[in-house]
């Protein structure tokens, strides 16, 4: 008798086990779907402490706590940037003057996020080789935001096979900025340990010699050359990889998808290929139908004139054979256009790869100069005017008089190269490769390069109102007139029966007064007061989203809309913290 108690006692133990077991797995799954999810971390414990500082997240959380939004599918809360003390402000005006980009959003997005693939559905049922050459990777790098940095790194260690990435090759461009000397040395050795090498430059040598310098302590097959702010996106690598299999002479770049400097949103761009102008601009060109018609279809290389420079792989013997980069350049400019005129020239060919995508912060300027403050563009221009342009070095100097008697250095090594290398004639390439380049009639101006992302369609309006504020009971209007460029808002009265009080708002977060313009900020100057200019369809500076609690939150300056002073009759309004105060409540009223 007591052995059969004993025997169900046991049993009523196991049972009990079994079922709490199964509940508590219950509850962490659930509790797990229901929280947005931690930046990845691969490291030690003690790694976590790199995160950037100086970063509160939506909510209060600190950046090693949880990321608001930031690893949630391919969505990102639009409320990422959103600033709650003077800690993030500072923050984010110091990343826009250091780094040209917001790097408030950047440091809570962490150093891993999930991405939208971009590439078109026939990519998806491609199939590569598995016998594809391995690859070295080269960032360089100088003064970037640590976050963007890792970010880079993480996403090709990330998406990338490991039995085709042979090394991670990180060059320091002598930067200046303290977390990316010990900081950074700390987190490769606890975190990336045989992962990353870094290679330390003693004095500034720009991004041209840095290229050179990271390629000669690389030992795979292949040198793929990112920026130091990129995102490789899925199966970015196998694509690259395969046309250089077949010749070794072909040299190709992804798709560069666009990463907004100022919400650090991922987008695709279109398909479009590089070009130059004769003021030696690289600019992007529509695909001429005959590229995007062949077998393929829309997923088959695209012969490209020109490469924009940044990303781009090849082989690297062949990289050695074809001469590298011009070591007569200085820091950056022009190189791209000169490495891609000698491809063409000299036997190779440049191929763009539509199912190969990798996003790139577009800033909207160079957060820092040459050293010496000297013009390394129009250096780098004449010397690859001289050795590659033959007689259609005149066209630039067309453009660019006042720079036919500077000094370009000795180019007698690159011009042996060409000789060595049994290269064509410029004419050739214009002939043969950009037929599309004509020669200017006098007087002519050039246009600039462009990158165009959106079409000609207007956005999709949501609503329709007056835009009230509760606290004032007053709507906002414009100072002046509603066609005034730059004109300021203010609150005035309501009236229902004007049509110069109506706003409409879009599904590109845009708030258009009375049709016209766009409700704007000035994404340098966050101390300026909103103003309405025209709407340029890129977000950023007018992109608003009517938030929790009525607030009007200003996305790419991370601040709420609020009334100045309730009561006074110049109605004046104003960016502040977001602070849920009743000055920052607004409606939208149809």
């Amino acid at each position: 008798m007591g052995s059969v108690t004993l025997r169900y006692f046991c049993y009523g133990c196991l049972f009990t086990s079994v079922a709490w077991s199964f509940l508590l797995f219950l509850y962490f799954s659930l509790g797990q779907q229901d929280t947005p999810l931690l930046p990845r971390h691969n490291g030690p414990l003690q790694a976590l402490r790199l995160q950037p500082r100086l970063t509160s997240q939506p909510g209060g959380a600190r950046a090693g706590q949880r990321a608001v939004g930031a690893n949630k599918g391919a969505e990102m809360s639009p409320e990422m940037g959103m600033i709650f003390n003077e800690e993030d402000q500072q923050v984010r005006d110091m990343g826009y003057h250091k780094h040209a980009f917001n790097v408030l959003i950047s440091n809570r997005l962490g150093y891993h996020r999930d991405l939208p693939d971009t590439r078109d559905s026939k990519c998806r049922e491609r199939i590569y080789p598995q016998a594809l050459p391995s690859a070295s990777v080269v960032i360089c790098f100088f003064n970037e935001a640590f976050s963007a940095l890792l970010r880079t790194v993480h996403s090709v260690l990330d998406r990338t096979p490991a039995y085709l990435l042979h090394e991670i090759i990180l060059v320091d461009d002598c930067s200046e900025l303290e977390d990316l000397k010990e900081d950074l040395d700390r987190y490769l050795r606890h975190s990336l340990q045989g992962k990353v090498k870094l290679v330390r430059n003693k004095k500034r040598e720009g991004l041209i010699r840095g290229r050179m310098i990271g390629a000669s302590h690389a030992t795979g097959e292949v040198l793929v050359f990112l920026d130091s702010h990129c995102e490789v996106n899925q199966v970015w690598l196998p694509p690259l990889l395969a046309p250089i299999r077949r010749e070794r002479r072909t040299v190709v770049c992804p798709v560069i998808d666009i990463v907004s400097a100022d919400t650090l949103a991922y987008s695709p761009s279109p398909i479009v290929r590089g070009g130059f102008n004769w003021g030696l601009h690289f600019k992007w060109d529509p695909v001429p139908p005959a590229e995007v018609n062949g077998p393929e279809g829309a997923t088959g290389p695209i012969r490209s004139p020109t490469m924009a420079g940044g990303l781009f792989a090849m082989d690297r013997k062949y990289f050695n054979e074809l001469g590298q980069y011009d070591g007569g350049m200085d820091i950056w400019g022009g190189e791209n256009l000169e490495i891609s005129f000698r491809i063409w020239m000299c036997g190779g060919q440049l191929l763009i790869i539509p199912c190969s995508r990798v996003g790139h912060i577009f800033r909207k300027r160079r957060p820092y100069g040459s050293p010496g403050g000297q013009d390394t563009m129009a250096h780098n221009s004449l010397r690859l005017a001289q050795v590659w342009m033959d007689d259609y070095k005149e066209q630039y100097f067309a453009l660019r008089p006042d720079l036919r008697e500077r000094s370009y250095g000795d180019i007698s090594e690159r011009l042996a190269l060409r000789e060595r290398l049994g290269c064509r004639s410029f004419r050739w390439y214009l002939d043969t490769i950009y037929p599309e380049m004509q020669a200017p009639a006098p007087g002519n101006k050039q246009q600039q390069a462009l990158f165009v992302n959106k079409g000609l369609r207007r956005p999709r309006v949501l609503q329709r109102g007056r835009l009230r504020s509760l606290h004032a009971d007053r709507c906002l209007v414009a100072q002046g007139r509603v066609s005034q460029k730059g004109g300021a808002v203010v609150i005035r009265p309501c009236n229902h029966n004007d049509p110069e009080q109506e706003w409409s708002y879009d599904e590109d977060h845009e708030l258009v007064l009375g049709g016209l313009l766009c409700l704007d900020m000035s994404e340098i100057r966050s101390t300026d007061p909103p103003r309405l200019m025209k709407c340029h369809g890129s977000g950023g500076s007018q992109q608003w989203t009517l938030g929790k609690s009525n607030r009007l939150y200003q996305v790419s300056v991370g601040q709420c809309l609020s009334v100045v002073e309730p009561m006074s009759p110049k109605g004046y309004v104003a960016m502040a913290i977001c602070d849920g105060s009743h000055a920052q409540q607004w409606q939208l009223e149809g």
